[in-house]
């Protein structure tokens, strides 16, 4: 199973929210973990936010730093190129996505379009525009997914 994850599920799996242990699951049952390069700098800015707000404290933004970037390595990275940022606006104003979200739901269409399995491939997003807009693009969300389905 390939699983293409946005930053909103991604993050589920240093910071302890609903979804934590769905994610810890698939990661651990996935063959292939994908993500697009610009979910690194939102992981980064999204640790670095929960420090701000005393989430976490600084020792455990340092942990969570270390622990993700030997994670990170392990993932299969997509990068950016002229044909995806302008699919991504594209996506962008026909569901009226944020930048990120809509590279992010590039990524996850270029890859879907490149394994074209349907039950092998998922898009991990928590997000609720995301996650209908990817079903609208027939892309199989995660829970649709029945070997990712949760026993």
């Amino acid at each position: 199973m390939i699983v293409c994850f946005d930053t909103s599920a991604l993050l589920k799996l240093y910071l302890e929210e609903s979804g934590s242990d769905r994610i810890r699951q698939v990661i651990s049952g996935a063959d292939i973990c994908l993500a697009h390069i610009l979910t690194y700098v939102e992981m980064r800015a999204a640790f670095a936010w929960a420090g701000r707000m005393q989430r976490i404290s600084e020792g455990d933004l340092e942990n969570l730093v270390t622990s993700f970037d030997r994670d990170w390595a392990a993932f299969e990275r997509m990068g950016i190129d002229e044909g995806l940022v302008r699919q991504a606006g594209q996506l962008a104003d026909r569901f009226g996505l944020r930048g990120y979200d809509s590279v992010h739901l590039a990524a996850a269409r270029r890859a879907w379009e490149v394994v074209a399995q349907p039950g092998y491939f998922a898009f991990a997003t928590f997000d609720i525009r995301q996650a209908s807009a990817a079903r609208e693009l027939g892309i199989s969300v995660l829970d649709e997914c029945p070997s990712l389905r949760t026993p």
